[in-house]
């Protein structure tokens, strides 16, 4: 009888055992997954405090509180289920759809340097009145599925050899993981300036200089996010490119940047690893202007025309 008691908590044991190796299997390659979708997830914060711009403070919170579930219902309930079946059943697709989405993210970040060259960002904020909430939510949402699309295809091709249980749970993670990161910090920065205007308003001078900081900094962080965010999509769209033209039996693009990445990594010495990487960055990001260029001339001179002409007809 105790030899078997022994046994059995033996057993239990190796599988308590198996089941921790098995959690940090899943958190490790979360994490890894999370990472390679930084870029969106970086401009998915730039963009998300614009929602909020000009509505009153009480509301801020509230908003940002629906937008936040909005995504993950798209992440955990649409998205997740889709990529799934399609990892499962049609896996050769996962490539050209990764491709499809950054050729968006190159879209995206390139129309924003061209409004920002040709000032169409200020004269549109100037005449846009401010929306209801339920307009500001269900916009907000439908432009964070097209981003959780994309964080979420980019973590399933870094789980693509996992088991289909375990991506499920690793995709999960990541979906829960990020939403709770973005919209978390998403918080914190609609609300800094609400913070530095009350310790403005304390007596110390200490603590009132640095809430009167805090109060100038948010229009400094919001414009600093912003460019952070659009080079992140040209960065992270143009190596989304120059990956899957790679593994689509075109490698020209992927050869000639590796080079000039082991080409600087060489020259560099002991900063080799760092210079190889910006080589790198560099040449992804630059194939994402251009494919991005190509794309925004191509939907001006279609889609944007018609619209256009639509409008003024009316």
């Amino acid at each position: 009888m105790a030899g078997g008691l022994v046994a059995l908590f033996d057993d239990v044991a190796v599988l308590a055992r198996a089941a921790a190796a098995s959690v940090d299997d899943i958190g490790a390659a979360a994490g890894r997954a999370s990472v390679k979708a930084a870029g969106v997830v970086v401009d998915d914060t730039a963009v998300t405090p614009q929602y909020v711009h000009g509505l009153a403070a009480e509301r801020e919170l509230p908003i940002i509180r629906k937008i936040a579930m909005g995504s993950l219902r798209n992440k955990l309930l649409i998205i997740l289920p889709a990529i799934l079946l399609l990892s499962q059943f049609l896996p050769f697709l996962l490539t050209p759809i990764l491709m499809i989405g950054g050729a968006y993210l190159c879209y995206e970040g390139a129309e924003k340097i061209w409004h920002r060259m040709t000032g169409h960002d200020d004269a549109h904020a100037a005449v846009e009145a401010v929306p209801d909430e339920k307009t500001i939510v269900s916009g907000a949402v439908r432009t964070d599925f097209i981003l959780s699309a994309e964080i979420m295809v980019i973590s399933l091709n870094e789980v693509a050899s996992e088991a289909f249980v375990s991506r499920a749970v690793i995709l999960a993670v990541v979906a829960v993981g990020i939403t709770v990161l973005v919209y978390g910090v998403v918080g914190l920065i609609v609300k800094m300036d609400d913070v530095g205007l009350s310790l403005s308003q304390r007596s110390g001078k200490g603590v009132a200089r640095f809430g009167h900081g805090l109060v100038k900094a948010m229009p400094r962080l919001l414009s600093a996010l912003t460019v952070i965010g659009t080079v992140a999509m040209l960065w992270v769209g143009g190596h989304i490119l120059l990956v899957g033209t790679d593994e689509l039996g075109l490698h020209f693009l992927y050869e000639t940047v590796h080079h000039l990445k082991e080409a600087a990594h060489d020259a560099t010495g002991a900063l080799g690893g760092v210079v190889g990487w910006l080589v790198n960055t560099l040449g992804s990001a630059l194939l994402g202007l251009v494919v991005g260029a190509l794309i925004v001339v191509v939907m001006d001179l279609t889609v944007h025309r018609r619209k256009k002409a639509r409008s003024e007809s009316h």
